[in-house]
């Protein structure tokens, strides 16, 4: 179970590099303000969806002890 949500937590945390890039690229061509806005929302998840997996690989491994 700890290997699956170690894998799973790195697979979310490239989701959150490829959505900050995105946004970023959005923002410094001038496109759509809401769809930079809501890539940056998508972020802020993702990033708490890839905390909360870290948290739990490290509780099911028993913290690296």
């Amino acid at each position: 179970m700890s290997t699956f949500t170690y894998v799973l937590a790195i697979i979310v945390m490239g989701l959150v590099a490829l959505v900050l890039v995105r946004g970023l690229f959005n923002m410094l061509k001038g496109g759509d303000g809401n769809k930079s806005n809501k890539l940056m929302q998508a972020r802020i998840v993702l990033q708490a969806i890839a905390i909360a997996l870290i948290m739990l690989t490290l509780w099911l491994t028993g913290g690296g002890r």
